[in-house]
């Protein structure tokens, strides 16, 4: 795995990133201290947090043929569309009341976003292998295994308290990009494993944001 940092300073003021004079963080010495300790305990909000729903499984399933469907011709489509009929009407159905039983169970967390089709789908999945039950052929099918090789995956935590981050990628062949916002510097830590250029890769996100950056001073773009 091969990290990389990226910064961009704007032009309205200096750039502030590693190294540069910044309040107090964590007790104790070293480039590891980046983390501002805090005397608030970690999970001190989490009863406070809204819990979220567990969606109705056919508003799962539309969600997840939406956003197969400009990735797969008319054939795989109607394949796949099978697939999820099979498993809305089947074992889908009966997976999912047992999820929903177990969520009225543990009010103390979520088990999935009310927005999101890919960890409703996970948490039926994972519930078919904690019961023994034989995957259904939804999980089987070649689109549901192309939709879930996620080839990049960002996240990011733009706080004061946070001067650099990141995270490893999914799967083998992708890259890992952590990335910040700050009023006056735009950072991105990018990984990858062997098998990708995640210097290359870094190479073509400054470019991008040059591109972005001359747009916004009104200057031409550079090919």
């Amino acid at each position: 795995m091969v990290p990389r940092l990226l910064l961009r300073a704007w032009p309205r003021g200096p750039a502030v990133g590693p190294g540069a004079p910044s309040r107090p963080l964590s007790a104790g010495s070293g480039p590891g201290q980046y983390l501002q300790r805090s005397i608030v305990p970690t999970m001190h909000y989490q009863d406070s947090l809204p819990r979220l729903p567990i969606p109705k499984l056919e508003d799962t399933i539309r969600r997840y043929l939406s956003a197969q469907k400009p990735l797969l011709n008319d054939g795989q489509f109607r394949k796949t569309e099978q697939f999820c009929k099979s498993f809305e009407n089947g074992i889908g159905k009966e997976l999912h009341e047992q999820l929903v039983a177990l969520d009225k169970q543990n009010k103390h967390t979520s088990y999935i976003s009310g927005q999101g089709f890919d960890r409703h789908l996970f948490a039926l999945r994972h519930l078919a292998a904690a019961k023994g039950i034989i995957l259904p052929e939804l999980y089987l099918d070649p689109a549901y295994g192309q939709i879930n090789h996620n080839v990049l995956s960002t996240s990011t935590l733009s706080s004061p308290a946070v001067n650099l981050g990141g995270f490893a990628p999914v799967v083998s062949d992708g890259f890992g990009v952590g990335y910040a916002v700050h009023d006056n510097w735009i950072g991105c830590n990018v990984s990858s494993y062997p098998g990708r250029n995640a210097r290359e890769f870094l190479q073509c996100v400054e470019k991008a944001l040059e591109d972005m950056f001359d747009a916004l001073e009104g200057k031409s773009i550079k090919s």
